[in-house]
């Protein structure tokens, strides 16, 4: 396995509290790790060291070969790895293609001024907002902001793509189109580590699954093997969950 992305003994203490304790896991190129446990187990803390907003207590997370806790965000970011958030925040005064140019203006790798739009058009086409470009991101709904989410972190050109609950607050249909998307973002060869409380939906898409709880991690491996664990049960599922 290659891995696109590196924890080494991650810690993170507020006072005497361990958020999160000694994670170490590799995350495999070009698949999509799904990142699971019970509200306050220490994720969104992590994937925060992860992206750069959150200093480790000690430990180190490696990304492109180089060591990148503590560095800023939009220093990671423009490495190429990129954080979606789970309270989407656009712009909201300017149009969803505004917000997305923005974001490509920004992001990893050369850019020549003259093909920015060009790039952000095109990641609208890719996230379904092609007929949205022109609107006010105020007026979009919350599955329309959702994909400006993702089509905002899309347009830095990630390698690493971090997804924080993309799904919540979604109907089913609307689940439906998410998780195509995030399919389709993972055929084009970017690596998806996600957070995510729909559990169908995540057992379905991830090729992984880790689990944490009290900042520990307790599981990693296939969604069916990780879902059938005595202590993922006890600590998350509550019941053996079909898969």
């Amino acid at each position: 396995m290659t891995a696109a992305l590196t924890l080494e003994g991650v810690t993170k203490r507020f006072g005497g509290l361990h958020a999160v304790h000694d994670v170490s896991v590799a995350i495999a190129e070009r698949q999509i790790t799904g990142l699971i446990g019970p509200n306050g187990a220490g994720k969104t803390t992590l994937f925060r060291m992860i992206s750069g907003a959150t200093r480790p207590t000690s430990g180190r997370v490696m990304f492109a070969g180089r060591v990148i806790s503590g560095r800023s965000p939009h220093h990671v970011c423009r490495l190429g790895l990129c954080l979606t958030h789970q309270i989407v925040r656009p712009f909201a005064d300017l149009s969803v293609l505004e917000n997305v140019t923005v974001a490509a203006a920004f992001g990893s790798g050369g850019r020549r001024r003259d093909t920015i739009q060009a790039e952000a058009e095109g990641v609208l086409k890719v996230t379904g907002l092609a007929g949205r470009g022109g609107a006010p991101a105020s007026v979009l709904t919350l599955a329309e902001r959702k994909r400006l989410e993702i089509a905002r972190a899309l347009a830095t050109r990630p390698a690493v793509l971090l997804l924080d609950e993309v799904l919540a607050g979604l109907n089913p249909a609307e689940t439906e189109q998410a998780v195509g998307l995030v399919r389709e973002i993972s055929a084009g060869g970017v690596t998806i580590l996600m957070i995510e409380h729909v559990m169908r939906a995540m057992m379905a898409l991830a090729d992984r699954v880790l689990v944490l709880n009290y900042g520990r991690l307790i599981a990693d491996g296939p969604p069916a093997e990780v879902a059938a664990l005595p202590q993922v049960i006890e600590a998350y599922l509550g019941q053996r969950l079909a898969v």
